[in-house]
């Protein structure tokens, strides 16, 4: 029985499985594009998803791009499993493949990578030396993705988050986070649906997700959080939400 024509798992091997790691491999050219953690039947959501008209599922998800594109070629994905595995060994062996795996279609670098991914030395004593900032205005924390190297910080901040709308909206500047150190500050101007007409500089968009356009902040401001370190409380191990905020609603 090929591995590709499978559709979901019996009750009698779900029970066997515990907690486990996949890669979703394109069968036309043998690249891992997506790397993920599950249990049950998560690994075949996608593929359901993918094909889904209901308004939940969103088209700005490279992921299920992908995927369609493989099934209109007429061909499956390729399921790859670690399984038997304890939640938290899961979360590690799944951000370990995704720093394996440079260019999946991963929003995020998967628990603890934020932490605890990849670091050369100088990364390592910045983050560890670096002097804790003093959150004195309202923040909203962002981690980026930096594996697109061409895009600088201030695009890589502003597009494209699953967020609280009202909630961002009071938010006095926008902190952009590698690894924990803060290296982008700017002032948000305007928020806006992820659509074409707000964002034609990038290439996809959604109806659920924000970005913003905004401003470098004021030197003053910079001064005051630029290359320092967040407070622990934002910097909890196994936090996946790239967005956090240091204020309630």
């Amino acid at each position: 029985m090929n591995n590709f024509k499978i559709k979901e798992f019996p009750s009698e091997v779900i029970k066997e499985l515990n907690y486990y790691v996949y890669r979703l491999i394109d069968p036309r050219n043998g690249e891992t594009f997506y790397i993920g953690k599950g249990q049950g039947n998560r690994i075949f959501e996608h593929l359901k998803c993918s094909v889904s008209e209901d308004e939940g599922v969103e088209d700005f998800d490279l992921k299920y791009q992908r995927i369609r594109d493989i099934t209109k070629c007429g061909l499956d994905v390729i399921h790859i499993i670690r399984h038997g595995l304890e939640s938290s060994t899961a979360f590690h062996v799944e951000a370990s493949l995704i720093d394996a795996f440079p260019g999946t279609t991963n929003k995020v670098g998967g628990h603890y990578s934020g932490e605890i991914g990849p670091m050369n030395a100088y990364e390592i004593l910045t983050r560890y030396k670096a002097e804790i900032a003093e959150l004195e205005h309202k923040v909203l924390l962002i981690s980026i993705n930096r594996t697109v190297n061409d895009r600088d910080i201030y695009d890589a901040v502003r597009f494209a988050w699953k967020l609280d709308l009202e909630r961002a909206q009071k938010a006095e500047y926008v902190l952009a986070l590698e690894k924990g150190i803060i290296v982008g500050v700017f002032k948000p101007l305007k928020w806006h649906l992820a659509r074409k007409q707000y964002f034609p500089e990038f290439e996809i968009h959604s109806n659920k997700r924000y970005g913003f356009i905004g401003e470098v902040a004021e030197n003053n401001v910079q001064e005051l959080y630029m290359r320092k370190r967040i407070p622990e409380e934002y910097r909890k191990k196994g936090a996946s939400n790239p967005v956090k905020y240091n204020f309630s609603k």
